[in-house]
């Protein structure tokens, strides 16, 4: 009985590392949808005055409306989009184009298949150990010498 519960143990452990593995990679969700609008309809509204802000994450433009539906959209190389959206009185946030991800937390990833492996790897050879047919149990066989007399 004591094993079971310790498998069980073991096995929670590993659904709970799965689910928070999975839940980083997801990474946070928006509060608000961002619907996708072209890039001339968004330089359209920012030209009326519709556009109320604005963050550029690198060429990723998320934004309100003035009646504050939230929109999103994609720039090509247009040098002077900061100076338009400035002269339309659009309130301006920057980003860099990728929040790089901790120097620690990327090496432990890059190294967890392989963790994971070799983990699993000793897990099921230590439950292999002992005599008999088991497999890697060589040289541990019980069998005894009859000496005849």
């Amino acid at each position: 009985m004591k094993n079971f519960t310790k498998n069980i143990v073991l096995w929670i452990i590993v659904g709970l590392l799965l689910v928070a593995l999975f839940n980083l990679f997801q990474g946070t969700p928006s509060k608000r949808s961002f619907t996708e609008i072209s890039f001339s309809d968004f330089i359209i509204a920012a030209d009326s005055g519709n556009v109320s802000e604005v963050n550029i994450r690198g060429n990723q433009i998320e934004g309100y409306f003035d009646d504050g539906r939230p929109f999103s959209t994609y720039s090509p190389n247009y040098p002077s989009l900061v100076e338009k959206l400035n002269s339309a009185g659009v309130k301006i946030t920057a980003e860099p184009a990728d929040k790089s991800m901790n120097p620690i937390l990327s090496v432990l990833l890059s190294w967890f298949p392989m963790l994971l492996l070799i983990g699993v790897w000793i897990f099921f050879m230590r439950q292999m150990q002992g005599g008999g047919g088991k497999a890697m149990g060589f040289g541990k066989s019980k069998a005894k010498l009859l000496n005849e007399a």
